[in-house]
């Protein structure tokens, strides 16, 4: 669906909007005298986050269905990994050549990061921009447990359905464990893209109406925290939080728009070659650009250095897409498969290169003494 692919890039580039034109880390002064007008649109750029849960959550339910629980797991293991370790090796690099913005403190946290666990390690992210690959990894492991008794209609209203009553009664009870998979803030969007995608297959009806619904309440919550955390409390307070509510009342009116076949008119053919790119142009345009930036902030203008910035971000996404990503990624599952299909079988397919010596017959272990020489 081309529709997805453009809400894609779009969220992708808000976010980047918002890192280039809202931190000040890079310019080294308030961003509100380097870009006093863009800035007024630029705070509200996080939300691209909360639109790349929304997209997940209905992507994640359209490919899971009919698939085995290892074919889940290998389909997102050599998606999301192939890009994401060239991302971490290219960061680490520049951060260690150019220690401007932020430095390498310790060897460790490069190699722990390649495993996309250090959030739950308390091991710093290499790039800020890492911290939604952990929740995408909750929402997966979560998602499993419906692949595993099978994704049907009925399973996947019930995972909505619980999920929304552990969302909603985490923070009531204060259950760390609780409240770590139940990830109140953010599951409103993987369940509200989770029915829309049920729409979608199945057509929609007062039930999934109603979950969508819900989820568009609580994610209105939780909108003040997001602001707070992203901008920071003081500036958070100063910035009017309407205009996100109506960025997420957008959103959600989008994908109903996709779920009902409004927009399935929309066939661009670019748009299928730009949404492949947003992933890696996610992972590596936080700290890498940043970096950019400070270096050459002196030298060149705000504006064309921003433009240049982005574009050469575009570029090297492209890079890692073509020549990375996608022969890896191939390689990688065919792998992987292999891997499950032994599994399955119970015992490797090809043959083993260092066998185990077959043990001695009776008669003939009887014939070995206690020292293991032969009588």
């Amino acid at each position: 669906m081309a529709v997805l692919d453009g809400i894609r890039v779009l969220a992708a580039l808000a976010v980047l909007f918002y890192h280039y034109v809202v931190l000040a880390s890079a310019w080294g002064r308030p961003t509100s005298d380097v870009f006093p007008v863009a800035r007024r649109f630029a705070v509200y750029g996080w939300l691209g986050v909360e639109v790349f849960f929304l997209v997940s959550g209905f992507v994640i339910c359209m490919s899971a269905w009919g698939r085995s629980v290892g074919d889940f797991a290998v389909s997102r293991v050599a998606r999301l990994f192939p890009a994401y370790w060239t991302a971490v090796v290219l960061t680490s690099l520049v951060l260690y050549a150019w220690p401007e913005v932020r430095s390498i403190t310790r060897f460790t946290d490069v190699v722990v990061n390649l495993s996309m666990l250090q959030g739950g390690l308390g091991v710093p992210h290499i790039d800020d921009a890492y911290w939604t690959l952990f929740v995408e990894l909750k929402f997966y492991a979560l998602f499993a447990l419906v692949v595993m008794r099978g994704v049907t209609y009925r399973n996947c209203v019930l995972f909505c359905g619980v999920w929304t009553l552990a969302g909603a009664v985490a923070p009531a009870i204060d259950n760390g464990v609780l409240s770590f998979f139940a990830i109140p803030s953010s599951s409103p969007y993987f369940i509200a893209g989770m029915a829309f995608h049920l729409m979608r297959r199945f057509g929609p009806n007062a039930v999934l109406w109603a979950v969508v619904g819900v989820q568009y309440l609580l994610a209105q919550h939780y909108v003040g925290d997001r602001m707070a955390s992203s901008l920071g409390r003081a500036a958070a307070e100063q910035t009017p939080s309407w205009p996100a509510h109506v960025v997420i009342l957008i959103a959600f009116a989008v994908m109903a728009a996709l779920a009902l076949g409004a927009l399935d008119g929309i066939r661009w053919r670019w748009l299928r070659h730009a949404g492949a790119v947003t992933y890696p142009l996610y992972l590596i345009h936080m700290m890498v650009g940043l970096t950019v930036i400070h270096h050459f902030r002196d030298r060149v203008a705000p504006v064309p250095l921003a433009l240049g910035t982005t574009a050469g971000m575009l570029l090297v996404a492209w890079v890692v897409h073509r020549f990375v990503e996608r022969p890896l990624g191939r390689r990688l599952g065919a792998g992987l498969r292999r891997g499950i299909e032994d599994i399955r079988a119970g015992t490797p397919a090809r043959p083993v290169l260092h066998r185990v010596p077959a043990q001695p017959t009776a008669p003939e272990a009887e014939r070995i003494p206690a020292g293991g020489h032969r009588a």
